[in-house]
């Protein structure tokens, strides 16, 4: 792996396409024996997550129902603190168990604001899954229930996270040179 570039930043490898594999198919055990005779409902949020939940669909029961959802707080490498709603789910969250497929988890804030939003709606349970977490970054009481890796505090992009709109396709995961 060497070094990319998008826009005007550098970015230098950080974790392998072999490493969130790996991650993926632990998750994804680890969610067969717990929704293991229920029904849930899989929620890709996108953008960011499309990459880690087609990687993890691969590994879970072909009656598995996925949607997808869009949340936003970010712009270019910060976070905004508001949350907005720009795809709302489609399908019935009610009475069903829910799990949240996300590709980062820094803040918190937006993944706490969409788990109490479901609540609001009746699921009968959230659970939430995310491929990576920034422990050093929550500023809010959240914890995930499937974490793939924990990382530091860095801005990172690839597997589905972009850095404004660049970076999304590739296979590993990089992260910014300082």
């Amino acid at each position: 792996m060497q070094q990319i570039k998008l826009h005007d930043k550098w970015f230098e490898p950080y974790i392998s396409e072999a490493q969130i594999v790996e991650a993926v198919a632990r998750i994804a055990g680890a969610i067969r024996r717990d929704m293991e005779g229920k029904n849930p409902l899989f929620v890709g949020v996108l953008n960011g997550a499309f990459m880690f939940v087609a990687e993890l669909m691969k590994h879970l029961p072909p009656d598995s129902e996925l949607t997808f959802a869009a949340y936003s707080s970010y712009h270019g490498m910060k976070s905004e603190g508001t949350v907005r709603e720009l795809l709302p789910i489609r399908g019935n969250v009610k009475d069903r168990p829910v799990i949240l497929l996300e590709d980062v988890i820094d803040t918190g804030l937006t993944m706490w604001y969409v788990m109490n939003l479901l609540r609001e709606r009746g699921a009968a349970d959230v659970k939430l899954a995310t491929m990576l977490l920034k422990p050093a970054a929550l500023q809010c009481d959240l914890k995930p229930d499937y974490v793939g890796l924990e990382i530091g505090n860095d801005f990172i992009t690839g597997f589905g996270l972009d850095y404004n709109g660049l970076g999304r396709n590739t296979r590993d995961i990089y992260k910014v040179v300082i």
